[in-house]
């Protein structure tokens, strides 16, 4: 059975105050499993970004529990929130957030750096992480030098090189054309292959459909729906074994 990475029960998330008040998340469960690449999708302003953030420890949820490999976030304080997303969460997001004067390895390394690692092993370790995304090439190029597929690469490396057991995509492929953002998908996917990551990506495009182990549905604040996806569906389906015939 697959490991709980990210469990959310019971989460509402009310946003801004007086006329302006929203009620982005209705009471919305949800576990991320280990060996699992989940989808969510929804139309715009239906609680999907919201709900990455707060799995993420980014948002504090109004009402509901998070808990991350087993501890909760409930009474967290931001720096024990901090903690929590230093550890556990990885983030890929639709305008890569590379630092522009940092190579890719510097830009993958400085997440350790933050970490309070350092050392030459961290330098093996984003190294180590480039090459998993196929860019050992690239070590030593500055963002403007790489494609948009490539950035997004690097902002994967920098996701995984942590360790980190949740990696949560918001609109990865959104910026790419369509080869590019397949082969970050085939990417992610790989990733998902291990029981001990949960990879979310939260997306409209359905090209992204084909790599899911399932999709979740969400609109107005709520799950709406779940079904399984491709991979699960090639993974889980049998081939007929023709009955014995004397």
């Amino acid at each position: 059975m697959s490991t709980p990475i990210v469990e959310a029960i019971d989460i509402e998330k009310t946003l801004g105050e007086g006329a302006g008040r929203v009620q982005a998340l209705r009471g919305v469960s949800l576990t991320l499993k280990g060996g699992e690449m989940t989808l969510l999708m929804g139309p715009s302003g239906s609680g999907k970004t919201t709900l990455l953030s707060i799995l993420g420890c980014m948002l504090t949820p109004t009402r509901g529990t998070v808990r991350l490999r087993g501890e909760t976030t409930t009474g967290a304080s931001a720096e024990g929130l901090a903690r929590l997303r230093r550890s556990h969460v990885g983030f890929v997001f639709q305008s890569y957030h590379l630092f522009p004067t940092l190579t890719a390895l510097e830009n993958v390394r400085l997440v350790l750096d933050v970490r309070g690692e350092r050392g030459e092993d961290t330098r093996e370790r984003a190294a180590a992480a480039l090459t998993t995304v196929g860019l050992s090439h690239k070590h030593h190029a500055f963002p403007r030098e790489l494609s948009g597929g490539e950035q997004q690469r690097v902002a994967i490396a920098r996701a995984v090189v942590g360790r980190t057991s949740a990696i949560l995509a918001d609109e990865p492929t959104a910026s790419l054309d369509s080869e590019n953002g397949q082969a970050i998908m085939t990417v992610l996917a790989e990733i998902a292959k291990d029981p001990e990551r949960a990879v979310l990506v939260v997306t409209h495009d359905p090209r992204t459909l084909p790599f899911a182990d399932r999709i979740v549905r969400i609109e107005d604040g709520r799950i709406v729906g779940e079904d399984a996806g491709a991979r699960r569906a090639i993974v889980t389906t049998e081939p007929e074994v023709p009955a014995h015939v004397p």
